[in-house]
């Protein structure tokens, strides 16, 4: 297995009136292939968030494998 960081992340306008990207959540996962573990974080995403659809928060999700030193 294994361990990757998935971020969801979220659009919106500042004071400024420009757009900005916000993470709205990070889950880290062991799972393994990328697919699984985006399956896997949007499961808990909406169980911690209490949702029943992750796109409710968030426009868009990246998966990115945690680089750890051997």
């Amino acid at each position: 297995m294994s361990r990757f960081i998935v971020r969801f992340m979220k659009d919106v306008l500042g004071e400024n009136g420009r757009q900005a990207e916000i993470c709205q959540c990070t889950v880290e996962v062991d799972a393994s292939s990328e697919g699984h573990a985006t399956e896997l974080a949007k499961k808990k995403f909406c169980e911690t968030q209490s949702l029943y659809d992750w796109s409710l928060h968030a426009d868009r999700i990246k998966v990115t494998p945690a680089d750890f030193p051997t």
